[in-house]
């Protein structure tokens, strides 16, 4: 079982190139002018909230129960490039050196050299998910009675990180004895019937952990935790539909939530349900219009449900994509000149756009010029293809 409520599968995009090849901004400009939208892969299992406060207050309905940090500004207009990339570039390098910390932590830890809690508590602050590894560690700590006690109050948080650990490595055993020490101490929590409820799922006994779940809801109908768990007790049984109306019902509470829309979003796409994914993804990039992976999404829906209107539509989104990539991005690349086939095939040549060939034809040959460079066998396919297409 995982720690956090739910794995994403991310989409990755295709880059290849480098940022030598400067796409021409006059030539896109003209292709992502943007319809009007219409308005209508979540927190972890363990709280980072210590055990004496598991009661102090409720949070609000809007508020995550577990503090997730917000994502950095967009930088002004008046930054320089040069300035905003290197400020870019200072989280990724601060979360890739607390990765390498992690795991020499691990193996420090794993081998006796000490630091065991330490690790414990980076792998709790990144929500690394090395359930064996904490199970493992966790463990000699635990049932260490001296280092158990130096951990104070500690110890049942310590307790918890194990028991989700246990869980994920199907050690229902441990879980359900760590379970039954936090219970034993926290009587009545509603944290520890959150663990209950999740050994239930572990278990596979969907029906007992609904139930649990549903205990939770008549006390708090506003926590975010347990109505995640109730969508993946659906997608885990297979029932998609299911899982789409408490994705819905989830939304009518937290609608701010855009780990929630794109969820609902691929689960409407994995039901062949296009014009309701295509909504999800709208609400997406109205909330955030500067992330690629949401305007490639929608361009690839609007590209399968077809239709002369739709196609133009997804090639004004590739064509956003290759602008907000720098022009690297090889899968938007590819979907502006699919895009094009399929509306030359559609108008049969008729009310051709200047421009928007001109950007067709920029966009076929930034596609040659990336696998000569990076795959140069595969270089002849894509020329024939692009032949087929009649675009080079």
């Amino acid at each position: 079982m995982a720690a956090g409520c739910w794995k994403f599968g991310t989409p990755r995009s295709a880059r290849i190139g480098s940022r030598a090849h400067a796409w021409p901004q006059k030539h896109v400009a003209h292709e992502i002018k943007r319809p009007k939208l219409t308005r209508g892969r979540f927190a972890s299992i363990s709280s980072s909230v210590p055990w004496q406060c598991r009661d102090a207050a409720q949070p609000p309905p809007h508020q995550s129960l577990v503090p997730r940090s917000a994502p950095p500004p967009p930088p002004a207009e008046s930054t320089p490039p040069m300035a905003a990339a290197t400020a870019a570039a200072v989280p990724a390098a601060t979360a890739a050196e607390e990765e390498r910390r992690l795991l020499r932590l691990e193996e420090q830890a794993e081998h006796g050299g000490g630091g065991a809690w330490e690790y414990l508590c980076l792998a709790r602050r990144l929500r690394a998910r090395r359930p064996a590894h904490v199970l493992r560690v966790g463990l000699d700590l635990l049932n260490d009675a001296s280092a158990r006690s130096r951990l104070a109050s500690e110890q049942w948080t310590l307790y918890e990180q194990v028991a989700v650990a246990a869980m994920d490595c199907q050690r229902l055993d441990v879980a359900k004895d760590c379970i039954g020490v936090l219970s034993n101490q926290f009587p009545g929590s509603t944290r520890v019937a959150r663990l209950e409820a999740l050994l239930f799922e572990a278990k596979g006994e969907w029906a007992e952990a609904e139930r649990a779940y549903a205990l939770i809801l008549e006390n708090n109908p506003f926590d975010q935790i347990v109505h995640k768990r109730k969508i993946a007790i659906a997608k885990a049984q297979g029932d998609m539909l299911l899982a789409v109306d408490y994705l819905n019902k989830y939304l009518e509470l937290f609608m701010s939530d855009h780990d929630a829309w794109r969820e609902l979003a691929e689960t409407y796409v994995s039901l062949q349900m296009y014009k309701q994914a295509a909504f999800c993804y709208e609400e997406l990039i109205l909330a955030h219009p500067t992330i690629p992976l949401y305007h490639i999404a929608y361009a690839e829906v609007l590209y399968t449900m077809g239709g002369l209107e739709n196609l133009q539509t997804a090639k004004k989104y590739y064509a956003s994509t290759i602008q907000l990539t720098g022009g690297k991005n090889t899968r938007a690349l590819f979907g502006v000149c699919l895009c094009t086939s399929a509306i030359n095939q559609l108008t049969k040549g008729r009310n051709k756009e200047e421009e928007g060939s001109e950007l067709q034809s920029l966009a076929a040959e930034a596609l040659m010029k990336n696998y000569k460079q990076h795959a140069p066998s595969k270089a002849p396919l894509i020329s024939s293809m692009l032949k087929n297409m009649k675009l080079s």
